[in-house]
């Protein structure tokens, strides 16, 4: 849905491509990025722009811790939410 709206205001904005930060990330599963930002780029008449930034992501992380920059711990959907704040019991402790 994301891409779709990307697509669709970069469109309308009169951009030549769109693409997704998401690529910057190695947990990120690339093809279906990949995929699913051609196919909405097909809907709306503009092409998606891959590019493996993942190299990078290091050094970029780094820097911006650094420089104090904001950084989301998570990626905004419902199961990464659930990662960041949810932790198992450990052993011999009950469960809540």
């Amino acid at each position: 849905m994301r891409l779709g709206q990307a697509a669709r205001v970069a469109k309308k904005g009169g951009f030549d491509c769109f693409s997704t930060t998401l690529l910057v990330s190695p947990y990120q599963k690339h093809e279906m990025i990949r995929e699913m930002g051609q196919a909405a780029g097909d809907e709306c008449g503009l092409p998606f722009y891959y590019a493996d930034f993942r190299p990078g992501y290091r050094e970029a992380t780094a820097r911006s811790r650094e420089m104090g920059m904001y950084r989301q711990q998570y990626c905004g959907c419902i199961y990464s939410e659930k990662e960041r704040y949810y932790r198992p019991p450990k052993k011999g402790e009950s469960e809540r």
